[in-house]
């Protein structure tokens, strides 16, 4: 991540290239979900995540967005990051960002997501538990970041 990159809260106007963003991010690492990134899926991150979460962007010294961090309290109900960003720290610096927030930060990735799980692995977070995604029926892994961990 570029150190003129930012981490700033959302804003309404992000809307459109936040849900871009979060429909390319969710298609590819995803493959195993029909209809992820349209859809209904498209029409809840809209209407109930993008109002209800405390949600933060990334955004490049261009102004563009290139990551988006989700927080229901001290759990990352999301974290995405623009496929052409990725590898490039910004997942990194929005978890910093949370932990920075909230200590200890929870959260649950798909079991068949093995990017993000050795991404995860990487950010110091532990397995606690498995359990199944009620709107997808896959199988998902909850994780753990002790405050403490690096």
């Amino acid at each position: 991540m570029s150190p003129e990159t930012i981490i700033r809260p959302y804003r309404p106007a992000d809307e459109e290239v936040v849900v871009d963003l979060w429909s390319r991010a969710s298609k590819e690492a995803h493959p195993f979900i029909e209809g992820e990134g349209e859809g209904e899926r498209a029409r809840k991150v809209r209407e109930v995540y993008l109002v209800h979460a405390d949600n933060w962007v990334a955004e490049a010294p261009d102004g563009t967005v290139v990551g988006l961090l989700g927080l229901l309290e001290a759990e990352i109900g999301g974290l995405f990051v623009a496929p052409e960003s990725q590898g490039a720290g910004v997942g990194r610096a929005l978890v910093e960002h949370a932990v920075s927030l909230h200590g200890e930060v929870t959260l649950d990735v798909f079991e068949e997501n093995g990017r993000a799980r050795r991404f995860y692995e990487r950010m110091g977070f532990e397995e606690r538990g498995r359990g199944t995604d009620e709107e997808t029926g896959h199988a998902t892994v909850a994780l753990c970041r002790p405050a403490a961990a690096r």
